[in-house]
């Protein structure tokens, strides 16, 4: 399917895009990952696109099988494991994806010679707005709607997530089309179709984000318990 070219056509407004990811996250609540999509994509055209921390390309992958070519925008922390990194080389390489890498406005020298060194230890919290979340809001400026790869087994705090609901901060409809999977579905999915994952994946990290702020997660645990370890935090603050 090629998308529809939303480039000249006026931008709505918030009321409507809340309007649209209400309706749709009632509506494709049992839809399949790739329907809800194509939908994303023909609702908004170039004016959507996915987001991966390259854990795995799961999401971009289905993304480029209704829009070839689709944005696939990756935060590069400064902070992150030389896996991830060549994970995001490589699906530039090899998938139908246009991969697009956000970078702070600090380097990690000029963070640190700001705010003294290991903020992600004394507060994880700033470094996260620093490093991710303000280099997010930014890029994702030219876009009515974001993907994402949450899935509501990941953790209690991801539990409700919807399959299309509304981004309230950022004013954008977010989509996430594999809420209702399982682990075993995303692996499932890899297994069929090849899709490139991040070495990490299989050294025991069950969720893979910054080196110094992850850990292998410990039998029993759940997916992002190696995430901020020994701290009351476990989201960066892109989701809320």
């Amino acid at each position: 399917m090629t998308a529809v070219d939303h480039r000249d056509a006026p931008r709505p407004g918030a009321g409507e895009l809340r309007r649209l990811a209400e309706e749709a996250g009632r509506e494709l609540e049992d839809a399949s990952a790739l329907e809800i999509l194509r939908w994303a994509a023909e609702t908004f055209g170039p004016r959507f696109c996915v987001t991966s921390s390259m854990e795995d390309a799961v999401v971009a992958h289905l993304a480029s099988r209704v829009m070839p070519g689709v944005d696939v925008v990756f935060l590069d922390t400064g902070y992150h494991f030389p896996e991830t990194i060549g994970t995001r080389d490589a699906v530039a390489a090899v998938m139908d994806v246009n991969v697009i890498t956000l970078t702070p406005r600090q380097s990690v020298a000029e963070q640190d010679a700001e705010y003294g060194p290991r903020l992600h230890d004394r507060d994880p919290d700033l470094c996260c707005a620093l490093r991710k979340v303000k280099p997010l809001e930014e890029g994702l400026r030219a876009y009515d709607a974001w993907a994402t790869g949450l899935r509501r087994d990941e953790s209690p705090t991801r539990a409700n997530t919807p399959v299309v609901g509304w981004d309230e901060r950022r004013g954008k409809v977010k989509v996430s089309p594999i809420a209702r999977w399982t682990q075993e579905d995303v692996d499932a999915y890899v297994a069929e179709h090849g899709v490139l994952t991040n070495p990490l994946l299989t050294d025991g990290y069950a969720s893979i984000g910054c080196a110094p702020c992850t850990r292998r997660v410990l039998a029993g645990e759940d997916a992002r318990a190696g995430r901020w370890a020994g701290r009351g935090k476990t989201e960066c603050g892109l989701h809320g």
